[in-house]
């Protein structure tokens, strides 16, 4: 059994992993993890259970706590015990039963491998593989956020900062830019992140990429801090913009500039655990994965489930819904695919939290499980297309059951990105390329591929064609999520089709329940669906919702559904991370349009929601149904004849506003 605090707090026994609800034993027990092996004072303790202002029988009551942790120990075979000491109590770990523990110990041993830059990186991408979402997304501790939170955060920060300076000494900019994109807009205000990111595009040949991103880290500076980057971004950009050499790469190489050596940041000898940090992240950056997918929720005190989060579709890697710069998940057992260097394709990680969708996910299990048609055709691969609207839950829908249904895959299954870290489509060629070198090395049985965010048909019709002659055997089976309904790709290659829609009401609520914790909805269950109903049901909006509201322990939902009324779209975002917003989602997804349809589809938002006739806005001319069906296809409108098309209610409201934004720029030039 272990313990896991680098993500929600949890128990694990090999694949199984158990969630805490918040409540006041879960705060205690983080409080103890937090400092192992160390006597914790009953006064610490205290404040970090019911925070600085606490209850007249909080020693009583602490007390209570302690024996509630034993029986939950009890209950789940946990042989770790809290000992009572003078003053406090105290909780033993190790390196293998305590992921912190497992952390630090790893990151020390990564330290010693400084002349082996290549064994360095891979004990280093070893140790981030432990991280698995949100710290503490589960712990209601005031305390614990604000004053150990930070310093595990820098922890990683340093680690993955390390991890880059490697990938760069390795000469594997191209790798180091898909950690450092990611990294630079997490932590806008850490500065070595920027400096590494535009050294990587220059040594890519990328002199305006780099050049464009000094001056955005430059006007953030200025906006948000009134600072002025420092001397040695400034050298960086003045060599890119001379086109000077930067001298050999690496994390311990000196740069020569114009006859001036500038050497990087030094190498840290260790990652000491009890390192005082340099910069203390907002909470919100920490908490904001762990709400990315969403589970369904019984009545126990404990959920069940194991991974990371899904990454929201579309978007940048999440590490939603994984954390920065960490590399794919361990491999199943058994399972034994290539590595794909710098490429986009993962083992399928497991979703925590995943609520509702019930009967989807019952037909997609069904139709992975059930047995091929005989005949020739069992050579094509099984393909399940899993289409609906950005944000609404398609990636997360797929990897929940594919997970469900992992032991009818022995080969193992695999995640692709099928879109780059900028949101441009990878092609066809390149990613066949890919999963043809993971699935080389596979094991016997079949395999099961997750094609994510696919943009056309194009780009899987290579994967699925016939794996070879008759007693080969059937090709891997093939998830598709996309936006667009690929209506071709149906016709030619055959499959099933899954869409999906919003949440219903019940799911919504589902959801808050599961993210915020009964304690917290059902002491105000009006204001919980009033939230869900701002949110129109959408599972992108509710995510972001409850990231927001675990940052906020102590703010009423009543309180929130208030404010989120006033302006949803502004404050459906993550202030941290303002790529994971409603708005963002909404304008990636438009500017896949063609322009003409991205005409149509803001004519149509000036209307009403619902679409009775043919009819855009009075004055505006008709838009012809055939633009509607293509709007339909995009994800854009819902339903369709034979009924009426609508457009979702936040969709709408971002368009309009959009529209009068670029109308009141218009008037102004």
């Amino acid at each position: 059994m272990r313990f896991q605090l680098l993500g929600p707090l949890a128990l694990a026994d090999g694949p199984d992993t158990v969630v805490l609800q918040p409540s006041k034993p879960a705060n205690l027990l983080a409080a103890l993890l937090l400092h192992a092996n160390s006597p914790v004072s009953a006064e610490y303790l205290q404040r970090a259970v019911w925070g600085e202002e606490q209850p007249a029988t909080a020693r009583a009551a602490l007390q209570t706590c302690v024996l509630r942790l034993r029986r939950l120990f009890s209950k789940h075979g946990v042989t770790t015990s809290i000992e009572a000491v003078p003053g406090g109590y105290r909780i033993t770990a190790a390196p293998p039963t305590l992921d912190l523990l497992g952390f630090r110990d790893r990151v020390r041993r990564a330290a010693g491998l400084d002349r082996d830059p290549e064994a360095e990186l891979c004990a280093l991408r070893d140790a981030l593989s432990l991280w698995q979402g949100s710290l503490l997304a589960n712990v209601r501790s005031v305390v614990l956020h604000r004053d150990e939170v930070p310093r595990l955060a820098e922890e990683r920060l340093r680690a993955v900062e390390r991890v880059c300076d490697l990938l760069l000494g390795l000469g594997r900019c191209g790798e180091a830019l898909v950690d450092l994109w990611t990294a630079t807009r997490v932590h806008p205000g850490h500065e070595r992140f920027h400096e590494q990111l535009i050294e990587a595009l220059y040594r890519c040949g990328r002199q305006s990429q780099a050049l464009a991103e000094y001056r955005r880290v430059k006007g953030f500076l200025l906006e948000e801090l009134g600072v002025d980057p420092s001397p040695s971004l400034r050298r960086l950009e003045l060599a890119v913009l001379r086109g000077e050499d930067l001298g050999p790469a690496g994390p311990a190489a000196p740069r020569v500039i114009r006859g001036e050596t500038v050497p990087l940041p030094a190498a840290r000898p260790a990652l000491a655990p009890d390192a005082a940090p340099s910069t203390a992240p907002d909470a919100a950056s920490a908490t904001a994965q762990a709400t990315a997918s969403v589970t369904p929720q019984g009545a126990s005190p404990v959920v069940a489930v194991s991974g990371t989060p899904a990454p929201a579709e579309g978007g940048p890697p999440v590490q939603g819904t994984t954390p920065v710069a960490a590399p794919p998940p361990a491999l199943a057992a058994g399972t034994t695919f290539a590595p794909v260097a710098a490429s986009r394709i993962e083992p399928v990680p497991a979703v925590p939290h995943f609520t509702g969708r019930a009967a989807e996910t019952a037909a997609l299990t069904a139709r992975l499980t059930a047995p091929p048609p005989p005949g020739p055709e069992d050579h094509r691969p099984l393909t399940v297309l899993v289409s609906g609207a950005p944000g609404i839950g398609k990636s997360a829908l797929a990897q929940h059951a594919a997970r469900l249904v992992r032991d009818a895959f022995p080969a193992g299954q695999l995640l692709v990105r099928m879109t780059r870290a900028d949101g441009e489509p990878r092609p066809a060629d390149e990613v066949a390329a890919d999963v043809a070198a993971a699935l080389g090395a596979s094991g016997d049985g079949r395999a099961l591929l997750i094609l994510d965010d696919v943009v056309d048909a194009d780009q899987v019709r290579p994967l699925l064609a016939p794996k070879g002659e008759a007693g080969a055997g059937p090709g891997p089976a093939v998830v598709v999520t996309s936006r667009m309904g690929l209506g071709g790709l149906i016709a030619t290659h055959g499959g099933w089709v899954q869409r999906l829609t919003t949440f219903t009401e019940a799911e919504s609520y589902a959801l808050l329940l599961t993210a915020l914790g009964a304690e917290r909805v059902e002491a105000e269950p009006r204001a919980a669906h009033r939230l869900a109903a701002v949110c129109g049901h959408f599972p992108a909006a509710l995510r972001i919702l409850t990231a927001r509201l675990l940052t906020r322990p102590g703010l009423r939902l009543s309180d929130a559904a208030d404010w989120l009324g006033d302006d949803p779209l502004a404050r459906l975002t993550l202030t941290d991370s303002p790529d994971h917003s409603v708005t963002g989602l909404f304008d990636r997804a438009l500017g896949r349009l063609d322009p003409r349809l991205s005409e149509a589809f803001t004519h149509l938002a000036q209307g009403p929601p619902t679409l009775l006739d043919d009819q855009g806005p009075q004055d505006e001319g008709p838009v012809p149904e055939a633009v509607r069906e293509q709007l339909a296809d995009a994800g854009l409108l819902e339903d369709g004849p034979p009924g009426p098309y609508r457009i979702h209610d936040l969709l709408r409201a971002h368009v309009r506003r959009t529209a009068r934004i670029r109308d009141r720029r218009t008037e102004k030039v």
